[in-house]
């Protein structure tokens, strides 16, 4: 592998590109032919594991020539018209091709408005779209069908690519927004969808239930671990080309300690290479330091995330720590661990989902963010 100049070794915390991507080769295959071939998507797993750069990794590579890849974050939409004007805008940005073709692109596609397009003196700024639709305006099945109709008149497939599509579920009347959704995009002929989110048990929710809209509505996507040996080769290439070492043995000790979450491997790694001097190799007090920096700065954070839980909801936690993932309702669990009365267990693993704090896997209840556990068994 050549040495990327100007890059970092290691990325975290944002969709990475090529340099900073490994394995997931099944994966991207699979998703580009899903793409290619007009097969909706939802992709599916814990937080941190890497959906997102895995997305725009097939975005990167589809045939360009006939599939055109829209891709929209909906973390910001709090409302159902913030979603209809975000999709909207990142559909009439990203299928016109050239700078000079938006507002003819949106004043085609959107007649009853006047667009207004802000672009940042930065070169690197994303362009913004302001198009104020409103329920006055249009109706929720016309934008909705935007897609397809600019297909149609392209002449090319789009794909559309909904990150944090989970938020549909905060919605007021979100069921109803739900099966709007569903009864217009299922009969696109040229347009198809990848769904995708950062809370696995709503996404679960939404699309793993039969009494909701979007049951069935594409091929569901599991994504697991990276395995081990894949992060390996990984993490050494890139320390050589930093004219630095580290063995597989400890490249391997520093995986498992985060249990190869894709996030905290690039962070641990990165903290890692930034104790050593060109030609320094790492060794084992050099990574019990960047565990301790890993943990010290996650520390605010998961203060954070616990200030807030009730004396009932810690000792939920404590006692997933104990080892207990399905027993919550045994008289000695509960009374070992204060977890209230049977009818309070629900509402705790209720609560603490919310807060993607657990996770569950049928009957078994899990702490989700392994780096949380840790912290909570050393620290908390």
């Amino acid at each position: 592998m050549k040495k990327a100049e100007g890059k970092r070794s290691f990325v975290f915390g944002v969709a990475v590109d090529d340099y900073n991507f490994t394995d997931r080769e099944k994966e991207t295959r699979q998703l580009c032919s899903n793409f290619e071939e007009g097969i909706n998507t939802i992709l599916i797993s814990q937080r941190r594991w890497g959906k997102t750069s895995l997305v725009k990794k097939a975005m990167r590579m589809v045939d360009t020539e006939r599939v055109t890849v829209v891709y929209m974050d909906m973390f910001p939409c709090k409302t159902e018209y913030d979603f209809y004007n975000t999709f909207a805008a990142a559909l009439l940005l990203q299928t016109a091709s050239k700078r000079e073709l938006w507002m003819e692109n949106a004043r085609e596609f959107v007649a009853r408005l006047t667009p207004r397009v802000s672009i940042s003196p930065e070169p690197h700024t994303e362009i913004s779209l302001s198009l104020g639709i409103t329920p006055a305006t249009y109706r929720p099945e016309e934008i909705l069908a935007l897609p397809e109709i600019i297909a149609q008149r392209k002449g090319k497939r789009i794909v559309v690519c909904i990150d944090e599509f989970q938020q549909i579920g905060e919605f007021s009347d979100s069921l109803t927004v739900q099966k709007r959704l569903r009864s217009v995009w299922q009969h696109h002929q040229h347009t198809n969808y990848c769904l995708f989110g950062s809370k696995r048990h709503l996404m679960t929710s939404l699309f793993g239930l039969r009494s909701k809209p979007f049951y069935q509505f594409g091929q569901m996507m599991y994504l697991t671990r990276i395995p081990v040996e894949a992060w390996v080769g990984y993490i050494q290439s890139h320390f050589e080309e930093r004219s630095r070492h580290i063995s597989p043995q400890l490249a391997t000790e520093l995986c498992l300690y985060v249990e190869q979450q894709s996030s905290y491997v690039q962070q641990l790694a990165s903290i890692l290479i930034g104790l050593l001097s060109a030609g320094e190799a790492a060794t084992k007090e050099n990574l019990l330091t960047a565990q301790n920096a890993l943990l010290d700065a996650s520390t605010p954070l998961f203060k954070q995330q616990i200030a807030t839980l009730t004396g009932y909801q810690m000792n939920f936690l404590k006692a997933i720590l104990a080892g207990h993932s399905s027993d919550f309702g045994d008289r000695e669990v509960r009374e070992t661990f204060d977890l209230g009365s049977p009818s309070n267990l629900p509402r705790l693993k209720a609560a603490l989902l919310e807060r993607d704090l657990i996770e569950m896997d049928g009957r078994n209840v899990y702490i989700s963010d392994p780096l949380f556990e840790r912290w909570l068994r050393e620290r908390g």
